[in-house]
Order: structure tokens, then sequence, then C-alpha cells
């Protein structure tokens, strides 16, 4: 196991934490499974009522023909783009530099696949149409993540969606959802997850970021694309024997939590006007549109890190248990607003605000 550093150490002992639902141990699980029927039978094999049950379920909420419970994200993503690549006979799919699939999954749809990576637009900004139809030609899919989460969770407008999925259909290009974070994005958009899906081919969704479950995800579409997709699965390894220890916090944190997204929502631009209101901190978006943003410090994380640890001791609330360097000697971290946020007593919050301005200022403006 790697050192903890005394952010983490910090941040770990800390009597609140200002992001995220909580810490992800064995409670979540006991929580899920407390009453639940000792007599239910498991899945086996993707089948069986507990799991065709939730399937129906996430199908209704996207409002698709049908949905398929896998493990990972990752390996739904991927398999969606096989499929749409194989329907088209081309191996080309569109998406944004900073895309999962690009940064985080080893090259997945080359090594597996031998799909080709079409980059959209520059790193620091989020898809337009222009650059969608301006992409070079022999695309099968073009895939968007909403929010896009390595740029602050920024989002194109509805508008821009609209247009963007009119396009793809009437060049006859699927147009996929990278929606991990799809339930947080309703309440910027003010539209039901169903008329955010109906612009999409096919969905992602994730079971555990937003929604907080243990792993797995959600792919939906209509029943061929379910159908083709089962198949995929089969062959990734993905069909244990049971999945109902995921199924099962899943529908539980998606009842418990899918209707708090609003919640969520205001208080995310609640603390990122406390953040900018500090000395020398900037979040992106500056008015956020989910409940996501980035945190960012014009100092390098040398220079800001013994001033959280500070404003943590004192405050006993934790900020942050990280900060990421850029490559301009920078830093910044990633805020997710979650259940914890609201347990944290407001005058509470606003001493620790009050003192992380405090300590900005003293330690960056009259070091």
């Amino acid at each position: 196991m790697g050192e903890i550093s005394q952010l983490q150490s910090v941040y770990n002992r800390s009597t609140y934490k200002l992001t995220n639902h909580g810490v992800r141990n064995v409670q979540v699980l006991k929580e899920a499974f407390q009453h639940m029927n000792e007599d239910l039978e498991s899945d086996m094999y993707g089948k069986g009522q507990i799991i065709e049950d939730f399937q129906e379920k996430m199908a209704a909420l996207t409002g698709k023909e049908d949905a398929v419970f896998f493990p990972s994200g990752t390996m739904a993503q991927q398999i969606a783009l096989r499929i749409w690549c194989d329907e088209k006979g081309v191996r080309k799919v569109a998406y944004h530099p900073l895309s999962h699939l690009e940064i985080h999954e080893e090259d997945g749809l080359k090594e597996l696949h031998c799909i080709e990576s079409v980059f959209l637009t520059d790193r620091n900004r989020v898809i337009d149409l222009s650059d969608v139809m301006k992409m070079e030609d022999g695309v099968a899919a073009v895939l968007l993540e909403l929010p896009q989460r390595e740029i602050g969770g920024q989002l194109p407008s509805f508008k821009t969606l609209k247009e963007i999925s009119q396009f793809c259909r009437d060049k006859q290009i699927r147009l996929h959802l990278d929606g991990a974070r799809l339930l947080e994005v309703l309440p910027y958009y003010q539209k039901s997850a169903a008329e955010v899906c109906a612009l999409f081919d096919s969905i992602y969704l994730s079971l555990y970021k937003g929604i907080g479950g243990i792993a797995g995800a959600i792919l939906a579409g209509d029943r061929d694309f379910v159908k083709q997709s089962k198949v995929w699965k089969r062959r990734y390894g993905g069909d244990l024997i049971s999945l109902y220890p995921y199924i099962i916090p899943a529908d539980y944190y998606f009842d418990r939590r899918s209707q708090k997204m609003e919640q969520y929502f205001k208080e995310s631009q609640e603390a990122a006007e406390r953040f900018n209101s500090c000395y020398g901190i900037s979040t992106l978006p500056a008015v956020p549109v989910s409940n996501m943003f980035h945190v960012h410090f014009q100092q390098s994380r040398a220079q800001v890190e013994p001033i959280l640890v500070e404003v943590e001791q004192r405050t006993g609330i934790g900020i942050t248990n990280h900060l990421i360097e850029t490559q301009d000697q920078c830093c910044y971290f990633e805020v997710h607003i979650g259940d914890q946020y609201s347990e944290i007593p407001k005058e509470l919050v606003t001493k620790a605000f009050d003192q992380l301005h405090q300590s900005m200022e003293q330690h960056l403006k009259h070091p």
C-alpha cells in the first residue's frame, strides 16, 4: 500500500466531509441488504427475476425498448461501439480526446476491436455541432459524455444535443451516450432521463458514481442492440454466475438518490460560489451545470496542500483528500456533491470557507 499523504490522513480523520455520499465500506452493502427477503432467488448467468425486473426498470427510465446490466461501464461502452461499428462495417468512432475510453481503458477499443479513435475537439472544451459536422468521413458512431468530467463537468446546451442528434441521424451515424452521470445533468437540462436519451441510439448509465451503488452499469437501446450486447457480454466474461450483489445495492441506492439530484445540483452551485469567494481560488465551470466541478488554484500542490491541511485541522471539515498537479505547475481537485454536504451544519460550512479564504490570503498574498 502506498504512503498516505498528510492531506489524506487529515481528511480521513475529519468530522465532516464536504463531498460525495460517504465512505465506500462494507456498510454500503449491508444497508442495501438489510431489508431483503432471505429467500429471494439469485440471478443465474444473466437470467432471473431479480436482474430482469431491474433491467426493465432501467429501460423504462431511459425510454428505451430494453436494457442489460453489465458489471462495468468499460465493458458496456466498448461493446456498444463495437456493435455500431459492425453494423456499418467501418472501424472508426468519434469522441472527446479526454473521453474515459481514451485515457482510462488502456486502448481497449484499439487492442480488442481494432477500432480507430477520431477526436472531435481540443482538450479544453465541450463538443459542439460544428465539431461533428466537420469530422472525417467513415465514422460509425459518435460518443458524447454528459457531463464532460475531465473539464469540470461542462455540458453542451440541450439545443446543441438536439442538433447533433439530428445531424447524426441524417448521416446515418449512431449516437452513443456516455451517461455515467446521466441523472446528475437532468436538473440543469430540466428534462427527464427519457427525453435526453431519446436523442441517442444507445445509453450507458453508471450504477455507482452518482447513484452510489457497489459497481455495475446499464446499457440501453432497442431490442436488437441489447440482444447483441448480451452476446458480447458473454464473450467478455460479464455473465457472472450471480450479479445480485451488485444489482440489489444499485436498485436500493437508485431509489434513495435519484430524486435528490436537484438538491445536489443546487448545493453544488452553492459550494462553487463559496469556493469562488475565496482568495486565489476559482471553479470550472464558474457556475456548475451538474453536481460536479473542479476547484483550481494558481499555485503548485506543494504550496496549496499545507493550507488545506491547516484548514481541515482547524475546522474538522474535510475539503479534499488530494490535489492534482497540472503541466503549468498549478493544481486542482474534483468535487462531487452528494449526501454528505447537507449533513454539515451551515455555520460550520461558513466557518470552513471563511478559514480557507483567510488562510489562502495570508499565505499566498503576503507570504
